[in-house]
C-alpha cells in the first residue's frame, strides 16, 4: 500500500449519472435498483466519465464529494500508475436501457478527427447484460457496400438494410472499432465500455420524433467521412468468456467466481471493475472495506493492494488501459 500525502489509496466508487433518451426506460432500477427520476426514460448511466459537462463524483472514502479529474490531479501516479500520464481520463463506461430501437450512427477514428478537425475518436465495445427474446444489434456494413450506395440509402430511408444484423444474447461482447456503422436495437440492457468521448454522427432515427413533433438532428455528411467502407460487420469479433477485448485503446476480461472466493489486488496497473452480478467486498490492512453489488463500478488504483472477496456468485468485468 502506498500513502500519498497523508491518505491510503482505496477502491473508489461513482455516483452515476443519468442521461434521459427517447428510447430508454426504467430497467436500470428494477434491475440494479439504481435511482432514477421516477417516470423518466433513462437510457443511459454514465458510471465512470471525464469529459468537460460530465464529470463522475467520488461517493466512498476520504476522496467523496470530488471528481475523477480532481482525485487524479490529487494522486496521480497512485491512481494511474503512469508518470507520464494527460487527461481526460482514459476510459468512459456506461450501462444502457434500450427500451426501443437507437439511431443508426458511427463515431470517427484518430485520423478523421485530424482529418476534419473536430470531434473526439470513440471506440466502444457492449457487453450483453440481458437481452429480450429476439433482440439484435446493427454491426457494421455488409461486405461490399460502398459509400455512394449508402449514401442512396440514407435518402431512400432504408439504410439498415446495408448493415449487418445480428441476433444477440446474454453473456456476448460485441466490439465495435471506429468508424464503425451501428445500432442497438430494443430489448437490450448492456454495459457500454468506450473511450472518453461523446461525439456521434447520426445517419438515421427510424423517423421518430419528440413530443414536439420534431426529430433529432441527424449528421449525414459527417458519418460519411466517418465510416469505414473498406471493412463490413463480419469482421468483427464476439466473445463471451476470457479477453473480451484486447485492442490497443482498452482491453476487457471477463471474470467469474462463486461465494467464498478471493481475487488478490497486487500494485501495478490502474484497473475498473463493473460488477454485472452478485455482490463481496474490497479488504485491505490500510483502508475500510468497500462494498460491491451488481451495478457498481469501481476504480482500483495503480497503487491498492487488497483483496476482492465474494459473498455469492458473481460475474464481473475488468478493464485495463
Amino acid at each position: 500500500m502506498i500513502r500519498i500525502r497523508g491518505m491510503e489509496v482505496y477502491p473508489l466508487k461513482f455516483g452515476p449519472i443519468f442521461k434521459e433518451r427517447i428510447w430508454g426506460g426504467q430497467a436500470l432500477r428494477t434491475v440494479f435498483g439504481k435511482d432514477l427520476p421516477e417516470g423518466a426514460k433513462i437510457g443511459e448511466s454514465w458510471e465512470l466519465a471525464d469529459l468537460p459537462d460530465d464529470k463522475s463524483e467520488i461517493v466512498n472514502g476520504p476522496l467523496a464529494g470530488i471528481t475523477i479529474d480532481k482525485a487524479v490531479e490529487k494522486l496521480g501516479a497512485a491512481i494511474t500508475g503512469r508518470e507520464d500520464y494527460k487527461p481526460p481520463f482514459p476510459l468512459l463506461i456506461k450501462i444502457l436501457d434500450a427500451q426501443d430501437i437507437l439511431s443508426v450512427q458511427v463515431h470517427p477514428d484518430p485520423e478523421t478527427c485530424r482529418r476534419r478537425g473536430k470531434g473526439q475518436p470513440k471506440t466502444e465495445c457492449w457487453y450483453i447484460i440481458d437481452a429480450a427474446p429476439g433482440a439484435v444489434i446493427y454491426k457494421g456494413l455488409k461486405k461490399g457496400v460502398t459509400k455512394e450506395q449508402f449514401a442512396q440509402s440514407i435518402k431512400d430511408g432504408n439504410c439498415d438494410e446495408l448493415l449487418e444484423k445480428v441476433q444477440v444474447k446474454k453473456g456476448e461482447c460485441h466490439f465495435l472499432p471506429a468508424g464503425t456503422a451501428h445500432a442497438i436495437g430494443p430489448g437490450l440492457l448492456i454495459a457500454e465500455i468506450q473511450t472518453p468521448s461523446d461525439t456521434t454522427y447520426r445517419v438515421f432515427d427510424w423517423n421518430r420524433v419528440d413530443d414536439s413533433g420534431k426529430g433529432r438532428r441527424l449528421h449525414i455528411e459527417d458519418a460519411l467521412q466517418s465510416i469505414h467502407f473498406d471493412s463490413s460487420g463480419d469482421d468483427l469479433s464476439v466473445k463471451t468468456v476470457g479477453r473480451l477485448v484486447g485492442s490497443e485503446v482498452f482491453k476487457v476480461d471477463k471474470g467469474h467466481q462463486t461465494a467464498g472466493c478471493e481475487v488478490l489486488f497486487s500494485p501495478g496497473q490502474m484497473k475498473a471493475l463493473m460488477v454485472i452480478t452478485g455482490r463481496g467486498c474490497i479488504t485491505s490492512q490500510a483502508t475500510e472495506n468497500v462494498d460491491f453489488k451488481k451495478g457498481d463500478t469501481l476504480l482500483i488504483p495503480a497503487a491498492f493492494e487488497g483483496v476482492m472477496q465474494f459473498t455469492s456468485d458473481t460475474d464481473y468485468l475488468t478493464i485495463t488501459v
